[in-house]
């Protein structure tokens, strides 16, 4: 006799983290493609035959599609479901990453990488939507934070050792095997992964058991759009996860070789700690908002020492040792967004939640997809010419005055968090 939905218990917690942890496999993977190319920007620079900007835009094809993508995805996410989403998404990703591995020039090059941003687009609101099904509300704030740093995780792969792996194969073989790695997740996904604990005989956390109420799609969207602390919570991240994502995913590596002498590997190094640090802080800080009941302090006071963080690293001459002492807590308090993210959650009724976050999860890739680029289009302006192996070299002054837009971003995002209401960590109806 089948048990009511009244009379299930709940998920395990083992295998409410087995199901989560599998599709988080798959956002370690998007992260690992959103920063791979800060290790190998001299080689794409000289086989492409390309400056910063154009770099920038070549990484960035990665943010314009998965930006484009989250608005769908969070529609679908609440009613489709996540596991058709995340295989779907895999599939895509590893044939993306595929072209992005055989291009025989740039075009083909970008749109491997458009086609990869797009794809992996669907894991961090899939994931998000399982969490709420999966988890109990009060643990919603940690297992968002641990998503971040699971996808950090990613971030470090894409660091270190995927410079020594394109050291010792080339950047094309590392990137092929890349991609069988994602089309055999893709396979395990489809087979394992399963919306709500009721496909396996538990109690679900979400809608009593996983019955979502139908709102038709632009109405759903419409009625996120009304809440303007969506709005808000959408545009502050663009400052403070964009300057990570630019410096830690693309530029920082360059800098740290030119002008403060250090090899490739040293340089990677040191901005996985950046993403390090911005991974512990995701968890921790969504689960000290979680006991303060609060979320605005937290984000306020971090949004602030994120500001002077940035501060440091443009506009004093810092020695290397102090670099890394100001990126740590610089990267943890970056993590605030994870706080934004339960605020965001909390702002609109339950049945919203997926579009809402896809919605809000545009923020933080903005900011790479503006930043990035616009980095790169200030280095080529202040270039002084100089070649080494056909990648072009840029001084520090060329540096600071791209890096001082990472600054001015994070004055931004502090300013506009001031308009936020908080949400007490209590739920909209």
């Amino acid at each position: 006799m089948t048990a009511s939905a009244g009379e299930r218990r709940a998920a395990p917690l083992a295998l409410a983290w087995a199901v989560w942890g599998l599709g988080a496999l798959f956002y370690l993977i998007a992260f690992y493609q959103r920063v791979a190319p800060a290790v190998i920007t001299d080689q794409l620079m000289a086989e492409f035959a390309i400056g910063g900007a154009a770099l920038g835009n070549l990484s960035a094809f990665y943010f314009y599609s998965y930006v484009a993508m989250q608005i769908p995805t969070g529609i679908i996410a609440d009613r489709w479901g996540p596991r058709r989403l995340l295989t779907a998404g895999a599939v895509t990703a590893a044939l993306g990453t595929a072209l992005f591995a055989a291009a025989p020039d740039i075009g083909w090059a970008g749109t491997g990488r458009l086609l990869i941003g797009a794809s992996v687009a669907v894991g961090f609101v899939s994931l998000l939507k399982l969490a709420s099904h999966w988890f109990p509300p009060r643990r919603y704030a940690l297992a968002t934070g641990m998503l971040l740093l699971t996808g950090l995780i990613g971030g470090v792969a894409g660091g270190v050792p995927l410079r020594m792996a394109v050291d010792a194969f080339g950047w094309r073989a590392v990137m092929g095997v890349s991609a069988g790695v994602t089309a055999a997740l893709a396979a395990a996904i489809w087979l394992w992964v399963r919306d709500d604990p009721a496909e396996h005989g538990y109690a679900g956390h979400f809608q009593s058991g996983g019955r979502v109420e139908r709102v038709p799609v632009l109405r759903g969207l419409a009625q996120v759009l009304s809440y303007r602390n969506i709005w808000l919570l959408t545009l502050v991240p663009i400052g403070f996860s964009g300057a990570v994502l630019t410096f830690g995913g693309l530029w920082g590596v360059p800098w740290l070789r030119q002008v403060h002498g250090l090899d490739a590997k040293s340089a990677a190094a040191i901005t996985s700690t950046l993403l390090v640090s911005w991974g512990i802080g995701g968890p921790l800080l969504g689960s000290w908002s979680e006991r303060m009941r609060k979320r605005k302090p937290l984000y306020v006071a971090t949004g602030a020492i994120a500001l002077a963080g940035w501060a440091a690293i443009v506009f004093l001459p810092l020695p290397l040792w102090a670099v890394v002492a100001v990126l740590v807590p610089l990267g943890f308090a970056s993590g605030n967004l994870i706080v934004g993210f339960a605020w965001a959650k909390e702002s609109v009724p339950l049945r919203l939640t997926g579009t809402a976050a896809g919605f809000c999860n545009m923020g933080p890739l903005m900011g790479g997809m503006l930043l990035q680029p616009a980095v790169g289009w200030l280095l080529d302006r202040h270039w002084s010419g100089a070649l080494a192996g056909g990648a072009r070299i840029y001084d520090g002054a060329a540096y600071q005055a791209g890096f001082a837009l990472l600054f001015g971003a994070c004055c931004l995002s502090l300013l506009l968090l001031l308009f936020v209401r908080d949400s007490l960590c209590r739920q909209a109806v």
